[in-house]
This record gives C-alpha cells, structure tokens and sequence, in this order.
C-alpha cells in the first residue's frame, strides 16, 4: 500500500472489523489503496461472495474522490474507513475534501446521447452494485452498505456463514 497508515480495530465479541486509512490523493495510488483494503476484508471473511461488487463500488468511489475531489492533487488527502459485522453486512465511507456535488444533477448514462461517454458512469454502477447508496456533506462523502442475505451465503465464507 502506498504511503499511508491504516489503523484496525477488530471487536471479537461483536465480531467486527474496522478499518481507518488516510491516503495522498494520487491517481497511482488508487489500485494499491483498494487492493489494501480488499485483502483485509478477505482475510476477515468480510463481503465474501460479495467480492466482485464491493470491488468494483470501492475502485469506483476512490477514483471518483482522487479525480473529482481532490482533482488529482496529492497534496490532498482522501479518508476512507470500512467496518463489518456479521449482522449489519459492511459499510465503506470514502470522504474528499472537494466541493461536492449534487448526484441528483448527473447525468443519466443510460440515455442514448450519454451511451458513448467516455466517463460518467461510476455513481450509476456503485447504486447498481451495493444494496444502499447514500451521499453526506454535499456530496464530499459516500457511505455504501452491503447487507448480509441469508440466501446469498457463500459455503467457507467463516464470517457470513
């Protein structure tokens, strides 16, 4: 991971992890913050059977902050912090220090004149892939759930069996 500090917290008794990262807001940091995360999360059986979505939303949501928030200034930093329980399924917050922006206000990508943009779509597949989207501060945080479901268990994924 680049050069940034997570803190852990993981509560046995609740069973629940928690993750804390800061990091510089470097496009080329992006695939080594994410793939940081997402060993954490593997190793702690979070998401699991989830890995695909929660991946692709995580990816999604720091380019957006890095690109659009901080507008690639590393001398910005982006937060993300995850946390996971067995009963409350996980929930990503990955805040900039940006502006904002107004979701309500992009445009559609599935609209024949937006179909061959070569950008525009990473907030329509985050509400696409995670069970609940919301955005705080005008926009400058995203917070992402993605629930446990009984029938989506995956066989040998400890935490959500």
């Amino acid at each position: 991971m680049p050069a940034a500090t997570p803190q852990f917290e993981f509560d046995a008794d609740k069973l629940l992890v928690r993750l804390n990262l800061t990091f510089a807001a470097d496009p080329s940091a992006i695939s080594d913050v994410a793939e940081g995360v997402l060993r954490v999360l593997k190793a702690m059986d979070c998401a699991c059977g989830h890995e695909f979505e929660v991946e692709t939303a995580l990816r999604e949501s720091l380019t957006n902050a890095v690109i659009h928030g901080c507008k690639g200034d590393a001398g910005k930093k982006v937060q993300i912090c995850v946390a996971c329980d067995e009963s409350r399924g996980m929930l990503i917050v990955v805040r900039d220090p940006g502006g904002g922006f107004d979701p309500a206000a992009l445009p559609d990508p599935l609209l024949a004149e937006n179909l061959f943009s070569d950008h525009g779509r990473g907030v329509y597949l985050i509400n696409q892939l995670m069970d609940e989207v919301q955005f705080h501060h005008g926009g400058t945080e995203i917070h992402m759930r993605k629930f446990p479901k009984q029938e989506e268990l995956v066989p040998g994924c400890g935490f959500w069996e």
